[in-house]
């Protein structure tokens, strides 16, 4: 039996059953007016179709967990718009479409061990490491005076990703990338 969730509970990568479909919330923002109860307004994906809902909750509002099963797989390759990963358990191959990953798709390389989400018995939807390594294999060079203040520069990394980074940052070097902001995090090691 689902655990049932209150309209607290849903905060970004909870995943609730709505209509008998499995959805993430992706945006929850709690808002609370003057002689009015509060709601939660939430953005909500869904697990299968990729489609995006807005729902506002209530405080006596019950809601359905949804029942997803996870285990461990890495990503191969991409053909088309499909995303190729392997079960790390039964080395079964298996791929979700880009409507099913979002915004994730930017950060894969291959190799990549990724969480897999599975909805009644198949996979919907993949969760990846808040910070992965990279490698840079475009930097421009820093120019004198520019170190003065806080600046960054557009890099290029190993899987064809461009984020802004510290002018010390040069090519060949390993850094982490925070995936729910996309910007740099560190240097590998650090």
């Amino acid at each position: 039996m689902p655990t049932v969730l209150t309209m607290n509970d849903l905060r970004v990568g909870v995943a609730i059953t709505h209509d008998k479909q499995p959805y993430v919330v992706i945006m929850s923002d709690f808002m609370r007016t003057a002689m009015r109860k509060p709601v939660m307004r939430t953005k909500l994906r869904n697990l299968i179709t990729g489609r995006t809902l807005e729902l506002t909750f209530k405080p006596d509002d019950k809601i359905a967990e949804a029942d997803l099963e996870r285990n461990k797989a890495s990503y191969l390759y991409v053909q088309n718009d499909e995303y190729y990963f392997m079960d790390q358990t039964t080395f079964d191959q298996f791929f979700l479409n880009e409507s099913q990953l979002a915004d994730q798709t930017k950060y894969l390389k291959e190799g990549l061990e990724v969480d897999v989400l599975h909805y009644e018995g198949k996979p919907v939807t993949i969760q990846i490491p808040k910070k992965i390594q990279y490698t840079v294999v475009e930097a421009p060079d820093a120019v004198k005076g520019d170190t003065a203040t806080n600046t960054s520069k557009t890099v290029k990394l190993d899987n064809g990703l461009e984020i802004k980074a510290p002018m010390f940052i040069k090519q060949g070097e390993n850094i982490l990338v925070n995936t729910d902001t996309g910007d740099y995090s560190a240097r590998a090691g650090e």
